[in-house]
Parts: structure tokens; C-alpha cells; sequence
């Protein structure tokens, strides 16, 4: 009779990058930033809630940044900053209109000397982070190249994480497409938090 082995079973750990401490690690402004955007691009496309989430600021690190700044950092989390998203992410969906099924991501673009580093104790935040505004999405919907901006990028552990999706602030509590553009637009403007 041949022995017989066990194998053991497969186990992952994924250990939530808002758990652990912030780091100064500025995140690659390059190809790269294309492919961490790609899934809120095919969340734009589909209308999907829950893929556009992949690419979001962690809660867990956005409570490490807010926790003795907030009254309730979890309630604004949920209530303002998802919220916010959401209603931006249908209102973007909405804006590819019946062409979203086609159209196709063409590029990231972003001016990397935009990107600043936000010390602690700035912008209501006890943690530091980067911060990149205005990213580009630019995209071809049939024959037309066209874009629209992510207002606000920021960093975790040298990742780049989607905070405002639409223009912050804004005039009123609705669902809002920020800066669109026939053409490739441009990246910006700097500053901001």
C-alpha cells in the first residue's frame, strides 16, 4: 500500500493596510497609477458600487487619521465620504450614457509635481499622507477622445486611494461628474488637501 501525504489546506492572509501605521513612502505617479485606477474606470462603466470600493481609502486609515479630529469619524466616513462617492460614481455612469458598454480607458494622466505631502496636523488630519488632485481619466467613446477628473487622490503605505471622486466641495449634496472634457483635458489644479 503507498503512502499516503496531507496536504495542508491553503490559507491567505490579507492584512488591512488601514490597520497598520502610515508610512512617508510617496506613491509612483507612472504606468501604475493607470492600473490601480483601471478598476474605477470599469466601475464608471458598469455603475458598480462595490468594484469602485476597491480603489477608496480604507476606513481603517482614515480612522487612524481622524480619530480625536471628528466628533464621529466612522459616521462621516460612511455618511459623507461614501456616500459622496456614490452619488459621484452614478453620476459618472450616467455621463458615458448608452456608449459605456464601448468606451474604452485610454490613459491615466496626472502631473506628478502636483503631488504634495500633507504634514500631520494639516487639513484636519493627525496623520500625514500624499496628496494628488485632479487626475485625468481620459477615455474614447466611439471615435472621441473625451476625460473627466478624479478630484482627489491620496496616499497609504505609499498607495494611491481615491478620497473625492467628484469636485470637493461643492455647491450642493447631488452626484457630480468633476471636470469634463472633450479631449485629454488637463491634470489639476494643484493644491488642495
Amino acid at each position: 500500500m503507498a503512502p499516503t501525504t496531507t496536504v495542508p489546506p491553503t490559507t491567505t492572509t490579507t492584512t488591512d493596510p488601514g490597520l497598520l501605521p502610515q508610512t512617508s513612502t510617496e506613491p509612483p505617479i507612472d504606468g501604475t497609477l493607470q492600473a490601480a485606477l483601471t478598476p474605477l474606470w470599469s466601475a464608471m462603466v458598469s455603475g458598480s458600487q462595490a468594484e469602485a470600493l476597491a480603489v477608496f481609502f480604507p476606513r481603517s486609515a482614515y480612522l487612524q487619521m481622524k480619530t480625536g479630529i471628528l466628533p464621529d469619524p466612522s459616521s462621516d466616513y460612511a455618511d459623507r465620504l461614501i456616500a459622496f462617492y456614490n452619488l459621484d460614481l452614478a453620476a459618472y455612469h450616467a455621463a458615458l450614457g448608452a456608449g459605456a458598454p464601448s468606451a474604452t480607458l485610454v490613459s491615466v494622466d496626472a502631473t506628478p509635481s502636483y503631488a504634495s505631502w500633507i504634514p500631520p496636523g494639516s487639513c484636519e488630519n493627525k496623520v500625514g499622507y500624499w496628496h494628488l488632485p485632479g487626475v485625468r481619466l481620459v477615455f474614447r467613446d466611439g471615435g472621441t477622445v473625451q476625460s473627466v477628473a478624479v478630484a482627489s487622490l491620496i496616499s497609504w503605505r505609499g498607495t494611491w486611494y481615491v478620497v473625492h471622486l467628484g469636485p470637493n466641495p461643492r455647491p450642493s449634496d447631488v452626484g457630480t461628474v468633476d471636470q469634463p472634457a472633450t479631449g485629454p483635458g488637463t491634470p489639476g489644479p494643484p493644491g488642495g488637501c
